[in-house]
């Protein structure tokens, strides 16, 4: 499977879901025991922890489809960097969004610009390039900032992994930022 493909899937998945004619593909017995052995996830997904975001519910799939990484802000630290080197290395993952969303409280948090304490502060300070950014834009400052944090994210993935890089450059991998709509349910493409 390539990239485009991948992000079909998804696309068509999060359709499903918006319309509420979800199919909820490899939920069953048989799934869970031909993947017992191993995982083939036909995309990585790099979103917030915020509990109304679950991709594989977003997005209409099942067990093994998705390899998910999540953090407050879907930050790209250190952990959640070595966990997609590890699905783009041993999975062979087409392609990694980014998903940011809407209404996200580490946002919201970081555009209070108050100092935090213990490791939701380090939170905090990887958003701020957002906060700055966005702080330009027309257009609401809460959205904006989650986007920009999307784009930034995407730029660390591109810039900061040795791994990643060289599946974007072998184009191997593609890297694409989106923002989810509690609104309506709808997964944006924003890069």
């Amino acid at each position: 499977m390539n990239a485009e493909n991948a992000l079909d899937k998804l696309m068509d998945g999060n359709k499903r879901f918006i319309s509420g004619d979800l199919k909820h593909p490899n939920h069953d017995p048989k799934r869970r025991n031909d993947i017992k052995g191993g995982q083939e996830p036909f995309a990585a997904v790099l979103t917030c922890s915020d509990s109304r975001t679950p991709p594989e519910i977003i997005f209409d799939r099942g067990l093994g489809d998705l390899f998910i990484v999540r953090t407050a802000g879907n930050i790209a630290d250190e952990v959640a960097l070595g966990s997609l080197e590890l699905a783009v290395a041993e999975f062979s993952v087409p392609i990694i969004m980014v998903l940011g969303h809407q209404n996200c409280g580490a946002i919201k948090l970081a555009l209070e610009e108050t100092e935090r304490e213990g490791n939701i502060g380090k939170i905090m300070e990887l958003i701020k390039f957002a906060v700055d950014m966005a702080k330009e834009l027309p257009g609401n400052i809460q959205d904006n900032t989650a986007k920009e944090n999307v784009k930034n994210v995407v730029n660390i993935l591109k810039e900061s992994s040795e791994i990643i890089s060289t599946g974007v450059k072998d184009e191997s991998v593609k890297i694409i930022g989106a923002y989810y709509w509690f609104d309506d349910g709808r997964v944006e493409i924003i890069d």
